[in-house]
């Protein structure tokens, strides 16, 4: 099979950032104070937080739930892309990172589109569902905890509208998913939720190389 994908060059990589990414002033504060901090490779590329804003205008999205909120650069990304009268829930575990992500939507001016769920996410999307939230959400964002990433994305598709969109981040962990001799906890568990989106019939994928691998699943 040919290889299609063009490997991206530290040369290329600037060209394609020179060439699309059009980042908001705000956002590009967030990231440069994220990158002061010592886990800023959580933080999404920005060419991926881009795409997730074009999606976000492309489906017209109201109501987006993120899993995962690090310093808050992809729900501002997505916040700064939504109507007026659109909402993100977000969720995560730690003060400190939020806070930082609070400070920055502030100042954005999107604060009032956010609201922060700190305490463990699966707690969160079974209130959503007991709350009688189910198919009310247009798109949902997964990027934390990857032992948990299957039950994730189950509780997703139940909260998701037909036609919501799943995004799942770092599908492709650094190319660990394709070493086979790599079988630490997180990875096997990314490689058993790339199996079960492949073969889920109640939804239709695309996996694409930005960032660290995200997958695109639209629940039909």
């Amino acid at each position: 099979m040919p290889k299609e994908i063009t490997a991206l060059d530290d040369r290329l990589y600037r060209y394609l950032l020179n060439n699309s990414l059009n980042e908001h002033p705000a956002l590009l504060r967030l990231r440069k104070d994220t990158e002061k901090l010592p886990m800023s490779v959580l933080q999404i590329a920005p060419e991926q937080g881009q795409f997730m804003a074009l999606l976000v205008r492309l489906m017209a999205a109201r109501n987006i739930l993120e899993v995962g909120t690090f310093t808050g650069y992809s729900a501002l990304s997505m916040a700064l892309a939504m109507a007026d009268n659109g909402h993100i829930d977000t969720c995560d575990i730690n003060r400190e990172w939020t806070e930082i992500a609070q400070t920055h939507w502030r100042d954005a001016g999107v604060s009032e589109r956010i609201t922060l769920h700190l305490r463990p996410a699966m707690q969160t999307m079974e209130q959503m569902l007991d709350d009688g939230r189910d198919e009310s959400f247009d798109l949902v964002f997964i990027d934390a905890d990857k032992a948990s990433y299957a039950a994730y994305y189950e509780a997703s598709l139940r909260l998701l509208r037909t036609g919501g969109l799943v995004l799942l981040d770092n599908v492709l962990w650094k190319g660990k998913v394709a070493d086979e001799q790599v079988n630490d906890p997180d990875t096997k568990a990314l490689r058993e939720v790339n199996t079960l989106i492949h073969n889920d019939e109640r939804v239709d994928i695309s996996m694409v190389p930005i960032g660290d691998g995200m997958t695109l699943a639209r629940k039909r």
